[in-house]
């Protein structure tokens, strides 16, 4: 017992040591933004508020980013054993990933309300569609570039050159391109489970207020 206990430190140690409550940490900011920005009763768009929506803009592929952790759940299943995989490893980075997931479709969801608010509707797809692809080239800035939300304010001349240089070469647009496509899918399957979830507590709602 005790040496699968030592078993379940080191890989706990050696593979996470703190990497995914830090994610989640950044996966949920833009979430919390959503909130002030798209969901108060009468926001304006004050200078505040426009730079918490370039905030907003600027930390949202960090929520998607938690999909590329299945590379930590490899390095993981590779330094463990299959019990400690099974009960430990698989789910957390599937808990992780999930909750990546979910602040994704939520912010997104937050600023689909809020475009129909202001009588924009016919633009939801649109915005939908520019946000999965500016968080793909966020992601491929933040796993192969190594670069960080902050950058963008730190050193913003090197991320519009790295950014140039990415965009006008094939293999880092290829990949851009296959992630867009899996960010637009996983976001349409969420949004329709959140969306069905959403509708049955209103009609939960809605039966007990009936029955009081």
């Amino acid at each position: 017992m005790s040496d699968r206990l030592n078993e379940a430190l080191v890989a706990f140690s050696s593979v996470y040591s703190g990497w995914i409550l830090w994610n989640l940490f950044l996966a949920f900011i833009p979430l919390a933004l959503s909130y002030w920005l798209f969901r108060r009763k009468k926001p304006t768009r004050t200078f505040a508020w426009w730079f918490c929506f370039a905030l907003f803009v600027a930390f949202l592929p960090n929520a998607p980013y938690m999909l590329t952790d299945i590379i930590h759940l490899v390095r993981g299943a590779d330094r463990a054993s299959i019990w400690l995989v099974t009960l430990f490893v698989l789910p957390v980075h599937l808990l992780a990933i999930l909750g990546g997931l979910i602040a994704y479709v939520l912010s997104l969801l937050n600023l689909d309300i809020y475009l129909k608010r202001q009588g924009l509707e016919r633009l939801i797809p649109v915005a939908e569609l520019g946000m999965h692809l500016l968080c793909a080239v966020g992601i491929y800035l933040g796993r192969f570039r190594r670069l960080n939300s902050w950058d963008i304010a730190v050193n913003p001349g090197d991320v519009v050159l790295t950014t140039l240089d990415d965009l006008t070469s094939k293999r880092p647009v290829l990949v851009m391109f296959i992630t867009f496509i899996v960010l637009t899918v996983f976001y349409w399957v969420f949004k329709q489970i959140t969306l069905g979830l959403m509708l049955r507590i209103r009609y939960a709602r809605m039966g007990r207020d009936i029955l009081e």
